[in-house]
């Protein structure tokens, strides 16, 4: 599945685990609108009929008496109308409680109304004792039985509405507890399938990057955690990036062979030239003026650096093609820094610079190192920090022991290296922006080389440096190490275990 149709995918189940607690809420919401209508349309109409009915019940008592008192046709008529209308409301409260009590009503308002008709005859005909009986004897017992029988005609209501309320609730409450158990299946759904998805994207970036990151930094031969034979955007860029891989390495084997064979071919004219000048200083070819013979030690200079930035080349080239061979040996490490300090006494003296060697207590007797080439590392370290220190300035070198063997320390009060180009100091050709308080010119590949044996020796080496107050380079070295090569891209084969 593609990137693209897996996000499309994704998005698309979560838009849908999001939709449906709101259909869930929407279904609810629907069927709590259905008992609040019918609680309205049924209990709520029989409490407005129950009222007028037992205000029509009062009105036809008030009638009755009326006609008693009165005794006019038209209080008869008002009776009668008021019967009709009491009764009305009895038979639609029957009709939607079906309460026996309310039907019991209706049938006092018929005896009422036939005994009422019965009493108005007696009180037309002058009968006022016979209508006065009828009254008590007729109309009034019913009237009464009607009110006995409302409360119950309310109990009932009551109940039917307290039901009716009661199950509302209850859909309330299915209604909230559905919703919120949605809404939290949907939101877990919504996360599991965010989950895959980052993890589905950020696995392959975060593989390509430790990739990317392996190659800037040296690594050609980065095995991608990303297999070639995915069917996604991820797939044909880790098809890209081991075809990348490839031409890189092939671009840097044709580089490295091609500064060897430059580097080794200069070797031998440079060589010519420095023999036939040094023929020519000697007087061979005849004798020479004053003036010809600076120029030659100008040319003798310049072909002597020419000479030193071949040899450089080709000692990183090897390092770099896997020839950077060591051959480690027992050696006195104070001899070898005492040696260190003679060498660079003198030029001390002649630069006006306080040079110091100081050796801390429990140092090891002997190491096993490359005498030769750690005597290049430290060399070169010690003419950069006189290079680039000026008359009264000191530079120290400070050996002490460490956890790992060895931590030798090249101090100076030079010029410092800016920190934003610390990162780089051991980059080829790299040369910071104090060349200017040099008091010579290099090529920029003494630290490169440096490092490269150093990590040959599995040690490390770091630079400090503060712009104006000076530099500090730090050796961490193990005390023995076993004779070994370095192979390109920074990996290391052993060829003997010292024990």
């Amino acid at each position: 599945m593609t990137l693209r149709a897996r996000l499309t995918l994704g998005l698309a189940i979560i838009a849908l685990v999001l939709v449906v607690p709101l259909v869930v809420a929407r279904q609810g919401m629907s069927d709590l609108h259905g008992a609040v209508r019918q609680l309205q349309g049924r209990e709520f109409a029989a409490s407005l009929k129950l009222g007028r009915l037992r205000d029509g019940l009062a009105e036809v008592r008030q009638r009755e008496l009326a006609l008693g008192v009165v005794r006019d046709s038209n209080v008869n008529v008002q009776l009668t109308t008021a019967i009709i209308r009491a009764r009305a409301f009895a038979d639609s409260l029957a009709s939607m409680t079906k309460d026996t009590a309310a039907r019991g009503i209706s049938a006092n308002l018929a005896s009422i109304a036939v005994s009422a008709e019965r009493e108005f005859e007696a009180i037309r005909a002058g009968h006022d004792s016979l209508a006065d009986t009828i009254s008590h004897r007729d109309v009034v017992p019913q009237l009464n039985e009607a009110d006995e029988r409302l409360p119950r005609t309310e109990r009932v209501l009551r109940e039917a509405t307290s039901n009716r309320v009661h199950d509302a609730e209850l859909k309330l409450e299915r209604l909230e507890a559905y919703s919120v158990g949605a809404l939290f299946i949907g939101v877990v759904l919504a996360a599991v399938i965010s989950l895959w998805l980052t993890r589905s994207i950020s696995g392959p970036v975060e593989a390509l990057e430790r990739g990317m990151r392996a190659v800037s930094e040296g690594d050609l031969d980065h095995r991608l955690d990303l297999s070639t034979e995915r069917r996604d955007e991820f797939g044909r860029l880790a098809q890209s990036f081991r075809a990348m891989s490839r031409q890189l390495i092939e671009l840097d084997k044709l580089k490295a062979e091609f500064v060897s064979v430059a580097s080794h071919e200069l070797k031998t004219p440079i060589n010519v030239i420095l023999g036939y000048l040094q023929l020519m200083q000697d007087g061979i070819y005849g004798p020479l003026s004053s003036k010809q013979t600076e120029v030659l030690s100008t040319v003798e200079a310049q072909g002597r650096t020419l000479g030193r930035l071949a040899a450089h080349l080709l000692d990183v080239t090897r390092f770099e093609a896997g020839g950077g061979r060591i051959d480690p040996r027992p050696i006195d490490l104070t001899a070898m820094l005492g040696d260190l300090e003679r060498a660079f006494h003198v030029l001390a003296v002649q630069r006006g610079i306080d040079f110091r060697v100081t050796l801390q207590p429990h140092l090891p007797v002997e190491v096993q190192w490359d005498v030769d080439r750690m005597n290049e590392v430290m060399g070169n370290l010690l003419a950069n920090a006189f290079k680039f220190t000026s008359e009264g300035g000191t530079v120290e070198l400070i050996a002490a022991p460490d956890e790992r063997g060895v931590r030798i320390q090249v101090r100076d009060t030079g010029a410092g290296i800016p920190p934003a180009q610390l990162p780089h100091v051991f980059e080829k050709f790299y040369q910071a922006d104090n060349q200017r308080s040099a008091s010579a010119s290099g090529s920029g590949l003494g630290l490169a080389i440096a490092k490269e044996i150093v990590e040959a020796h599995r040690g490390e080496i770091h630079c400090d440096s503060t712009l104006g107050r000076g530099t500090t380079f730090t050796l961490l070295m193990p005390a023995r190490v076993g004779a070994r090569r370095r192979t390109g891209s920074h990996r290391t084969i052993e060829y003997e275990v010292v024990t």
